[in-house]
């Protein structure tokens, strides 16, 4: 065990990040993860900044409710196996979300020294304690765990599928997973660029779950190879972890140009020819059939609609497939934009342009192809009823901005399959999967007959992650499969 920490190492040792890939390479098309990995002495450094306070902002701001100071602490003492068993004991994908969650907003946002000194590197020192353990054999300890003979069929392997999973063979529950795609991870694998996430990291936590017992049924399709009515004749529960995969249109006029992408196909195709899937070059486009291939965006002239995190991975994506000019354009200021502060840092840096307070109107084009985007200045109004403040339009503002792709980030909505109706699965009015919300205290032990965190309206199905809440981030599906796994493991095991 290393020696006391130093009562004032937060002082003495300045906030630090691992660092990153060079500029230049970004530029030319690297595509590694932008940050690479802590060291042991320099993950004991920054561990050692924690101040352990008596109410951890930090945990309680995570979705997951991560006991961080705590494995902080245990990675300060060299401790990789306890620090990686607790991480896992509310989070199932730490290493994943120490990649990918906008930190800075969420764990590390609230972080005592956020203000004035720097906050503790949370995310980088989570990313070294799952990897570094992984690495040197560290593995689940299931020993204690004893099989029930219960099965559950778990449909999505995207970050609430996997949770899910993880959390049934902890209460020996054979879970058995569908997906579609051919990899695990939903978007983590086909959506989030590999600058972020690895996919080598996915195959990781793969192995892992296969170990635990997990078994994967890939590139199946419920609803097309198996029905979910043979589901629940062969399982005793199922869980729903169906993700958000309709895009958000905006109704522009000129959609139809061409030269005009959605994101999600933007960056799912783009993400298999990255990855070497040949046979993708000629396949179509998933959720775009009608189109086989995507335009060279090499020296072309880019812009991006929309400030969220997605939008921000397609114009990181553009800037290393050679565009000449990136721009984002969105419709408030920058203090009111949803994507990470961090990626909007990252986006910047290399070269991105953001243009704040326009609003689209129209995508305008020659010959059938898009030449721009006609936009007009916006101020903030009113809030609204989710308390932002409504972008409102400046009269006699309008300007165009030239454009040779247009690629279109508005967001994410569920497109429910129609089976699920006739399961008796009601949807809320905007197309979420309708649960029952877990309450307060919703780790106590309640009557088998009331009704379980994340149960939809067939009892003997459940449901979490985007498709209950609509587009969100990896943390929260992680969590919402977590807590699905409780109510199922309380309805079969009592």
């Amino acid at each position: 065990m290393d020696s006391k920490k130093p009562v004032f190492a937060f002082r003495e040792t300045p906030r630090q990040m691992p660092s990153r890939i060079p500029l230049e390479l970004r530029r030319s098309g690297d595509w590694g993860e932008l940050y690479g990995r802590f060291g042991e002495a320099e993950a004991k450094h920054q561990a050692s900044r924690c101040l352990d306070c008596g109410n951890p902002y930090c945990s309680w701001k995570c979705p997951l409710h991560n006991y961080i100071p705590n494995w902080l602490e245990l990675a300060r003492e060299g401790r990789i196996f306890e620090a990686a068993a607790l991480a896992h004991e509310t989070n199932p994908l730490p290493e994943i979300c120490g990649r990918v969650c906008p930190q800075d907003r969420l764990c590390e946002g609230s972080c005592t020294l956020n203000d004035g000194f720097g906050a503790v590197t949370i995310g980088a020192v989570e990313k070294y304690i799952s990897d570094r353990a992984l690495a040197d054999g560290w593995r689940p300890d299931l020993s204690k765990v004893a099989a029930t003979g219960k099965r559950v069929a778990v449909i999505g392997a995207g970050p609430a599928g996997l949770s899910c999973a993880d959390r049934l063979a902890r209460a020996g529950i054979e879970a058995v997973v569908f997906d579609r795609y051919e990899q695990i991870g939903g978007l983590l694998h086909f959506g989030i660029p590999s600058f972020k996430l690895e996919k080598s990291v996915l195959q990781t936590r793969r192995d892992v779950l296969e170990g635990m017992g997990v078994q994967f049924r890939l590139g199946v399709e419920i609803g097309r190879d198996v029905g979910l009515d043979d589901l629940l004749a062969e399982f005793d529960a199922v869980f729903l972890g169906l993700g958000s995969y309709r895009y958000t249109d905006g109704g522009l006029p000129g959609q139809d140009l061409k030269g005009v992408l959605p994101a999600l196909p933007f960056l799912v195709h783009n993400g298999r020819l990255v990855h070497g899937d040949d046979e993708a070059q000629g396949k179509p486009i998933a959720g775009w059939e009608d189109r086989v291939a995507l335009p060279d965006l090499h020296g072309k002239r880019v812009v991006v609609l929309g400030g969220g995190d997605t939008g921000m991975d397609c114009v990181r994506s553009a800037v290393r497939l050679g565009a000449a000019r990136v721009t984002c354009a969105y419709r408030r200021d920058e203090a009111n934009m949803p994507g990470s502060a961090r990626e909007v840092a990252n986006a910047r840096e290399e070269g991105v342009q953001f243009l704040f307070n326009r609003q689209p109107l129209a995508l305008l084009g020659d010959d059938g192809e898009v030449t721009g985007v006609r936009v007009a200045e916006t101020r903030l109004g009113e809030p609204d009823a989710l308390g932002r403040r409504n972008a409102e339009l400046v009269p006699g503002s309008e300007s165009v901005l030239a454009a040779d792709v247009v690629i279109i980030a508005f967001g994410f909505q569920p497109d429910p399959p129609q089976w699920l109706s006739a399961h008796g699965i009601e949807l809320e009015s905007n197309g979420r999967i309708r649960v029952t919300q877990p309450a307060s205290g919703c780790g106590s032990r309640r009557a088998a007959t009331a009704a379980l965190p994340f149960q939809t309206t067939n009892t003997r199905v459940f449901a979490g992650g985007d498709g209950v809440r609509g587009a969100d981030l990896v943390v929260t599906a992680a969590y919402e499969g977590r807590e699905a796994a409780a109510g199922i493991v309380r309805m079969l095991l009592g």
